[in-house]
């Protein structure tokens, strides 16, 4: 008998985005609708969040909003709580680039709070909660996570971080089925990298790095979600896949 590839189908799982109102974390959001799942998009904005969500259902998908602030543990824990979520992407994060010697306290402060303290609590809350067939953790990161970049010390050490409790989650939660991975984009073209790309100098420092002969499109996250969300990847858990057009590679 042939063997017949697992099922990248989602339906009848529930799916938490924080962070999913736009960019990258709006891609995730429909790439786990696209596969079938009920999507609940948080993030701070309201409107955002509405806009995110009348979009999707307009399409046809299963979809709510939920106004939250990943910092804010309490509402985390309600939420997870409430759900009971079978698969968590995670793609809130922050950004304040800056030399290493201008990073003040505030701006790392803030950094951390989201990307290393809210990305860990959301996960546990999420696997608390988990139902007894297990599930999927996933957390955006970075390319970053792996390498150093110019101006990004706080912004590496945070991702850094992401990968190292990763690793850690999937060992101790792997006995319950749940898996635990990361995404590790490299610069992908949202409103928020516009003043990157538009910055000649920066630009073609990311055009130097990147082996394809183009940067990322959201497009480019969307398949490594569906395969890790999903049957497709049962047996992989405590990694990192890397969307960086061969930036580590070299």
């Amino acid at each position: 008998m042939l063997p017949k590839t697992p099922s990248f189908k989602l339906n009848g799982k529930r799916a938490f985005v924080p962070g999913g109102s736009r960019g990258i974390g709006l891609g995730c959001a429909v790439a786990l609708a696209e596969a079938g799942a009920h999507v609940v998009i948080a993030a701070r904005s309201a409107d955002q969040v509405a806009e995110a969500v009348d979009a999707m259902q307009a399409e046809g998908f299963s979809v709510e909003g939920v106004t939250l602030d990943v910092t804010n543990l309490d509402a985390v824990q309600d939420i997870s709580a409430q759900h009971k979520f079978d698969i968590l992407c995670n793609s809130a994060g922050l950004a304040r680039h800056s030399p290493a010697l201008d990073a003040t306290v505030s701006n790392y402060d803030a950094v951390m709070d989201i990307n290393v303290k809210a990305a860990f609590f959301l996960a546990t809350e999420v696997a608390r909660n988990i139902g007894p067939d297990g599930g999927s953790i996933m957390q955006i990161s970075s390319q970053m996570g792996h390498v150093g970049g110019i101006d990004r010390t706080v912004y590496c050490a945070t991702k850094h971080a992401v990968e190292g409790m990763t690793k850690a989650m999937a060992i101790e939660w792997g006995p319950k089925n749940i898996r635990v991975n990361t995404i590790c984009p490299t610069f992908i073209r949202t409103p928020l990298t516009k003043v990157t790309f538009d910055n000649p100098e920066r630009l073609a420092w990311i055009q130097e790095k990147i082996k394809l002969p183009r940067v990322g499109e959201i497009e480019d996250i969307m398949g490594a979600v569906q395969f890790l969300a999903s049957d497709a990847s049962a047996m992989v858990t405590g990694t990192s896949l890397l969307i960086d057009g061969g930036w580590t590679a070299g």
